[in-house]
């Protein structure tokens, strides 16, 4: 089962879409005396801006992406370095390609570390992927945790929002990443054994979600609280994950196991599990 949030993923690409620098540079390399104003990412020279305007025509995942390290290593101040990157991970989203977004997310953040949006797909992205197997768990644990953490700290000062955006929009996309971060920190605490904080965690990520409730996310609470012998707490918490699971049989099958123990555990048959029937008039 995976360990992302699908609607906070659509979500999110929405936002990085919208929100990351993808705007074309002046036509032409920087001028003395230009209006002040928000600065925007410009080529320094003739040159570089013609590089830049062959690269950025380029389209494909891997074919940015190489278009961005090949002009990155010619022009190595350019500011246009992080536009080609913005680029490289919406084409990876668009095309699903979920493991190539922590190598690019890695060198825009090279760029711009304080970007909340790519600390959040980043950060995801790597527990998407992330085995019990894998040889270098431990810092990929490690690495979640701190561009997750990062998230939170920048996304009320650091995040850009759409042109255009209304107020509600703006506040629906920062829900949306405090959603996944808080999510994220939730799972691999719950994964740890920490399962106060995983807690702590997914209670945080179910009250900002501003989409449909997400079976996972409360399934993975159930489960925290349930280690903690909150029967009463984690039944109310898988009875949501229970409505919404629907769609993915392998979920469903989980949800009902646990559903099933913390029906016991609570003295809850299922006859009385049921809604009631209203009575005729």
């Amino acid at each position: 089962m995976k360990n992302f949030l699908k609607f906070q993923w659509m979500v999110l690409l929405l936002a990085l879409s919208a929100a990351l620098p993808a705007q074309q540079p002046p036509a032409g390399p920087s001028k003395p005396g230009q209006p002040a104003g928000k600065h925007v990412p410009e080529a320094r020279t003739q040159p570089e801006f013609n590089d830049y305007t062959a690269a950025n025509a380029v389209t494909g995942g891997t074919a940015v992406e190489k278009a961005a390290d090949e002009f990155s290593a010619k022009y190595p101040d350019s500011e246009l370095k992080v536009l080609l990157y913005s680029k490289a991970l919406r084409e990876y989203q668009t095309e699903n390609k979920q493991a190539q977004i922590p190598i690019v997310g890695a060198k825009y953040l090279r760029l711009d570390p304080d970007n909340p949006v790519v600390l959040v797909l980043t950060a995801n992205a790597i527990l998407d992927g992330l085995t019990d197997t894998d040889k270098d768990h431990d810092s990929k644990i490690a690495e979640i945790k701190k561009l997750s953490s990062h998230a939170l700290q920048t996304i009320d000062t650091n995040f850009v929002p759409p042109a255009g955006a209304t107020p509600e929009q703006i506040s629906a996309y920062k829900k949306s990443m405090q959603t996944s971060a808080h999510s994220t920190l939730g799972i691999v605490a719950l994964r740890a054994g920490d399962d106060a904080t995983a807690e702590t965690e997914l209670k945080m990520a179910a009250e900002l979600n501003v989409g449909p409730p997400d079976p996972v996310l409360w399934f993975d609470l159930a489960l925290a609280q349930d280690h903690q012998q909150k029967y009463s707490e984690a039944l109310a918490s898988i009875n949501k994950a229970a409505e919404y699971a629907g769609s993915d049989p392998d979920l469903a099958t989980r949800v009902r196991g646990e559903l099933a123990r913390l029906r016991t555990l609570n003295h809850v048959t299922p006859e009385a599990a049921k809604p009631e029937t209203p009575s005729p008039k």
